[in-house]
């Protein structure tokens, strides 16, 4: 799942001038008054009247708007302590702008969405040529009563980054922080929570209709959103599926075995690929064998070489983020090959090509992140209350990572109707990806069906994780939240990409093909465009 930025981003000084127009910079991997029928919490009355400044976000050339709403901490105590949560306003270009904004709902669970404005603006600058954006972070994330661990040092050692009890203990040492901050009551971070405070924030922009746009976890959001409050929204997409009774520590394993057994499968059927890294499969299942052992890696930061325990666990770990993207999954062959030869620096510098740097936008607040997953998969994964069977390589090593945090982590409570998908009264698109190692086909054609004749499913075969920001799905997007109507929404074609191709195998510059024993490399051969 995905993830936020430092809150030094925002600004709330007003500025004299006109805001400027859009200049749509950047690039892009989350309570009506009245209680709506299968609602669990509902949403204290709104003025329409939410105060606006202009503010100053990270990566964005224009200015936004910021406002603030206060809710209560605990939905039970509306006179107890209360929170703010924080949220930016895209301004539409349009003079007369549509008066039904898009809500994006961030991943992780964790990011932060106002801290991914600026890889937003790109990508979804068609929508807001006609229609507001809005971005709230969520409870526990960005500038909303966050929920931050402290940031262990980019230079940290790579045998104590690798080492799950120093892990452990850092997240314990971080819960403990968490529970003595004023807004520590870590039970109260669920999606159900959450979910009225984004209605608060509609209600507050006195918006008649919402379209909802989440990624990853951020779909899960607006399935709730949606299961709470669907008299207020107009348009869903979803994308990269998440849905509510997913159980994610379980489904970890089966999904990253499927996109790692894909990936050995098509380095097979690639000439270049079984040719330059020839019984792949085997050299993996070879290496797995050989662990536990010390071997020696190169820091990504310092450049130092260091030494560490390669445990089975580590690796997969290592394997797993590549998979996510598939220009860096075409570089697992090579990083695979070389790490059964005993070099991992390649592997290694692959899973930080997708880590959360300091400040970066997909740095998670893992006190919000935990909080959800203890509250709402924790408990099914205790009760066995899932269909999937861990991976025979990935085995039960994520599960059990979580089954380590959550037995402390206090867990708030989840209606049972969270875990369900009711028929969607308007149209929903629904977009997965084939290669996706977390958020498979599997998910979306389950909600989808769950959502009924209102629903679209969209599958990209060689696509990884995140589909709405890429190529011609942004203007799929648009013209399936823009149609007129709903007949018109439910006619927008997403083949346009479904014979996208798959990223060949990567071939480093002047490189030299692992051999297969009696084998030859054929003369000339060394490279691959």
């Amino acid at each position: 799942m995905l993830e936020i930025g430092g809150m030094k981003s925002i600004s709330d000084k007003p500025r004299a001038r006109r805001p400027a127009r859009w200049r749509r910079p950047g690039w892009w991997g989350l309570a009506a008054a009245v209680v709506l029928a299968g609602s669990s919490l509902a949403a204290p009355a709104v003025s329409a009247n939410a105060t606006l400044n202009p503010c100053r976000l990270k990566g964005l050339e224009h200015e936004a708007r910021c406002g603030v709403v206060q809710r209560p901490l605990d939905p039970a105590q509306p006179q107890g302590p209360q929170i703010d949560v924080h949220f930016a306003v895209l301004p539409a270009l349009a003079r007369h702008k549509k008066p039904d904004p898009v809500f994006f709902f961030a991943g992780g669970p964790g990011q932060s969405a106002i801290a991914l404005a600026g890889t937003l603006a790109r990508p979804l600058a068609r929508l807001t040529n006609r229609r507001d954006v809005v971005l709230i972070d969520q409870r526990g994330t960005g500038r909303s009563a966050p929920l931050h661990c402290p940031e262990q040092p980019l230079t940290q050692s790579l045998r104590e980054m690798a080492d799950p009890a120093a892990q452990a203990l850092r997240l314990r040492e971080c819960r403990a922080a968490l529970q003595k901050l004023p807004h520590g009551d870590l039970r109260q971070y669920t999606t159900t929570v959450a979910m009225a405070d984004a209605e608060a924030v509609r209600q507050a922009l006195g918006a008649p209709l919402v379209n909802l746009l989440g990624g990853s976890y951020g779909t899960r959001a607006a399935l709730e959103y949606l299961r709470q409050f669907p008299q207020a929204v107009r348009r869903v997409v979803i994308d990269g599926v998440a849905p509510p009774d997913m159980v994610l520590p379980a489904s970890f394993s089966t999904d990253a075995q499927a996109a790692l057994d894909a990936l050995f499968a098509a380095c097979q059927a690639e000439p270049g690929c079984a040719k330059d890294h020839p019984q792949l499969r085997e050299r993996w299942a070879a290496l797995l064998k050989s662990l536990p052992r010390e071997v020696s890696a190169f820091h990504p930061l310092t450049g130092r070489e260091e030494r560490l325990t390669m445990t089975r666990e580590l690796l997969t770990s290592l394997v797993r983020p590549p998979l996510y993207a598939p220009l860096l999954t075409s570089a697992l062959p090579l990083a695979i090959d070389e790490a059964s030869q005993g070099r991992f620096g390649a592997l290694v510098g692959l899973t930080s090509a997708l880590g959360s740097a300091r400040g970066s936008a997909q740095r998670l607040a893992e006190g919000m992140h935990f909080s959800v997953i203890c509250a709402e998969d924790f408990p099914r994964l205790q009760a066995g209350a899932y269909a999937d069977r861990p991976g025979p390589d990935f085995a039960n090593d994520f599960a059990d990572m979580y089954r380590r945090v959550c037995d402390g982590w206090p867990q708030g409570t989840v209606p049972p109707a969270f875990y369900q998908v009711p028929p969607a009264p308007m149209p929903v698109l629904v977009l997965s990806g084939g290669l996706d190692p977390v958020t498979p086909p599997r998910h979306g054609q389950r909600v989808a069906q769950a959502l009924g004749p209102q629903a679209r499913h969209v599958v990209v075969p060689n696509a990884g994780h995140g589909l709405m920001l890429q190529g011609c799905l942004r203007d799929v997007v648009f013209r399936f939240i823009d149609a007129p109507d709903s007949a018109a929404a439910l006619q927008v074609d997403g083949g346009c990409a479904e014979n996208m191709p798959r990223p060949p195998a990567f071939v480093a510059p002047g490189s030299v093909p692992v051999q297969a024993p009696g084998t030859a490399v054929a003369p000339g051969r060394g490279g691959r465009s």
